[in-house]
Formats: C-alpha cells, sequence, structure tokens
C-alpha cells in the first residue's frame, strides 16, 4: 500500500469513529482504541523520520498498547517538523503561542477535515447540546491577523458553521476593541439574540474590569453563553478561576453552568470540554472535570513516564488518534487528576495547573535526536 493509500484509508478510518460519536454517542471500547491507536503508531513510526529517532533513542518500541507508544514532549514541535508528509504541502499550520520560549512550535496538517470533523463534534456536543444558534463574539485572536493561531481558526469555522451572521472579532492586534465589544453585545441584547463569547481568560479578565471601571453590565439573553479558554500562561498576571466565573456570572447576568472551560494545545488536534452545560452542573469551578471525545484518551503519569492510578496527580499525556499527520501521543507539563465513571460520577479529567519551573520533559534529548543526521 502506498503512502497515499494508506494515510487516506486511516483518515476514513478515523472520520467514521468521529461521524460514529457525533450521530449516535457511540465511543471505541478499550479494543478499538488500541488497535487503531497501534496501527497509526506504526505508521508514524514509518512515515515521520523525526519522531522514529525519537523513539528509538527512547528503546520504548515496539508499543504493546496505546499506554506504552512514546510520547513526544509538546516541545518537540519547536525542534522539529514533525510530521508523515512534506510539511510545505500542508493544508493547516497552527503555530503555538511562543509566551514560555523564544521560539514557536508549529503542527502540521496535511489534510483539514480531520481537524474540522473533530472540531465540529466536540463543539456540538460540549458547547451546543441544545442546538443553538447563537451570534459568536470573540475575544480570542483573528485569524486574518493570524493565520496561523488555532483558537482563531476553532472559532472562525464554528462561527460559519453553527452561528449567526460572521463571526466577529474584538482583538486587533491582540489589543481588546472594548467599547465596540460593548456595543455589539448591547446589539444583541436588543435584539434578544443569544451569544456565545469565546474568549481567552486573559482576555475576559480585562473585559471585566472594564466594565467595574465603568459600573456597567451587559445582561445577556437567555441561552448565551461564555467558552472560557485558559490563556495565562507567560503572563504577569493570574486569577483565581472561581472569581473570574463569580464575576463573569455578574457581569454578564449568567448561570453558572452556561461558563464553560475549553481545554486545549495548538499540538493536539481534539479538545477537552467542561461538561457543565450537557449536565446542567452547578458543581464549584474547582470541582469540574473536562470530558474529551472518544478518540482523545489521557494518561497521568509520575516522573518515570509510568501511569498513576486514578486519583493521583500527575502530568498529562495525551493521545489524540485525530493527529493522524503528526504525532498522536503528546507529553505535557500540565497537571491533573483522572476519575472513573461510577455511580452518580461521570468521571472526567480534572486539570490542576502546570509543573513550576520544570522544563520540557525530554527537550535535551530532543535536540539531539530529533535533528536529521
Amino acid at each position: 500500500m502506498s503512502y497515499r493509500e494508506e494515510s487516506d484509508a486511516l483518515d476514513a478510518d478515523i472520520l467514521r469513529v468521529i461521524a460514529a460519536w457525533y450521530r449516535t454517542g457511540r465511543a471505541l471500547d478499550d479494543d478499538a482504541f488500541d488497535a487503531l491507536a497501534l496501527r497509526l503508531f506504526d505508521y508514524q513510526f514509518r512515515y515521520n523520520e523525526p519522531y522514529a529517532r525519537y523513539c528509538a533513542a527512547t528503546g520504548r518500541t515496539p508499543p504493546r498498547s496505546w499506554h506504552d507508544v512514546p510520547p513526544v514532549p509538546a516541545g518537540a514541535f519547536k525542534e522539529a517538523v514533525l510530521a508523515t508528509f512534506d510539511s510545505a504541502t500542508a493544508a493547516l499550520t497552527f503555530e503555538t503561542s511562543g509566551t514560555t520560549a523564544a521560539r514557536s512550535g508549529r503542527h502540521y496538517f496535511e489534510t483539514g477535515a480531520l481537524y474540522d470533523a473533530a472540531l465540529l463534534a466536540g463543539f456540538d456536543r460540549f458547547m451546543l447540546p441544545d442546538g443553538a444558534r447563537l451570534r459568536y463574539f470573540n475575544l480570542v485572536p483573528n485569524p486574518d491577523e493570524r493565520s496561523q493561531s488555532s483558537l482563531g481558526y476553532m472559532m472562525r469555522h464554528v462561527g460559519r458553521c453553527r452561528g449567526i451572521g460572521e463571526p466577529e472579532w474584538y482583538l486587533q492586534d491582540d489589543v481588546l476593541a472594548f467599547d465596540e465589544f460593548v456595543a455589539g453585545v448591547e446589539s444583541a441584547i436588543a435584539e434578544a439574540r443569544p451569544v456565545c463569547i469565546a474568549t481567552t481568560a486573559f482576555a475576559l479578565m480585562h473585559v471585566l474590569d472594564a466594565l467595574d471601571e465603568r459600573r456597567k453590565q451587559l445582561p445577556l439573553p437567555a441561552g448565551s453563553r461564555v467558552m472560557e479558554t485558559g490563556g495565562f500562561k507567560g503572563r504577569t498576571r493570574v486569577v483565581d478561576r472561581s472569581d473570574l466565573y463569580e464575576r463573569t456570572g455578574r457581569a454578564f447576568a449568567l448561570p453558572r453552568h452556561a461558563i464553560v472551560a475549553e481545554y486545549g494545545m495548538t499540538e493536539l488536534t481534539s479538545q477537552y470540554y467542561d461538561d457543565v452545560l450537557t449536565r446542567g452542573d452547578a458543581r464549584s469551578v474547582d470541582a469540574r472535570r473536562k470530558h474529551p471525545p472518544p478518540w482523545l484518551r489521557t494518561r497521568v503519569v509520575g516522573a518515570d513516564g509510568n501511569t498513576l492510578p486514578n486519583g493521583t496527580v500527575g502530568a498529562l499525556v495525551h493521545v489524540d488518534l485525530a493527529n493522524r499527520s503528526s504525532c498522536i501521543a503528546i507529553a505535557t507539563e500540565d497537571l491533573g487528576v483522572q476519575f472513573d465513571p461510577s455511580d452518580g460520577d461521570a468521571g472526567g479529567l480534572m486539570l490542576i495547573g502546570r509543573e513550576r519551573g520544570a522544563s520540557l520533559r525530554g527537550c535535551s534529548l530532543d535536540a539531539e535526536t530529533l535533528q536529521p543526521r
């Protein structure tokens, strides 16, 4: 089988998994996930040369299950072109923010089909369980200004596919256009048109500060919601998320379950979301759990890289089957706890934060092993 035939076959199988979950909620069982993960690893080991060198250096191949697939540190995307194809032909290229290092990482996608399908399936399930048609107000990078922002691409695609009219943007060269944002929201209020505000935590904080300074509130129409995407990494100011959500609820007259946190990475194709809209869950912000689509799984690992028992804090390793043309396993410095579904508990992943002062795992090994010889 040629590279093209093998790639197309993998894409078709992954798209079938996404479509099955989207239509029926059917998830992958452990055996099916394992089989597809090992098939993808074998494919990437043969076609992604820097990744193959890295795997050989770790001495952890061949894997026996998806738990054993060697993860590349997220920082490796700064060190090498991690792709199974010629990156010059990429359909999509997303770039990391570069807030923690001078050099940004790049994630190349051979096709946009997997990204678009995974994005809409997850967004519809967790952000639009009611099928609402909303106006989209974005406090995230405008893709017309920053074409390599995965978050900007994400919200433009969602807004055009699921929204009313064109998505609206209120960051201009990373500067908040506050007056324009207020005017847009007030127009939606006058029309009684519910909205979705997609925002980084940092931009949301600035909006709330500006509203407080003006002693102003913007009570959104019923059915509105906020999607908060994180974003304090590398910033000089950090606020407590519980406080941020409480202020957001007051400023926009939103119930707690209408404020949803999304968790994603440039190095991944798929996203995690709070399940508060799907469950009508009003649990405290600190106790919220993130849930992935079934083609994305996470291991919580210790310093030795081995999987820790559920309920134990450790670093996160994500295995995303939609990362067909890059690397399916990514090691992060994000800390979290995994929970098993049980009676009265939906399971999920609780994010704790990031390891303080830690360098990306394997970074020195990356630079040495990922480069061609």
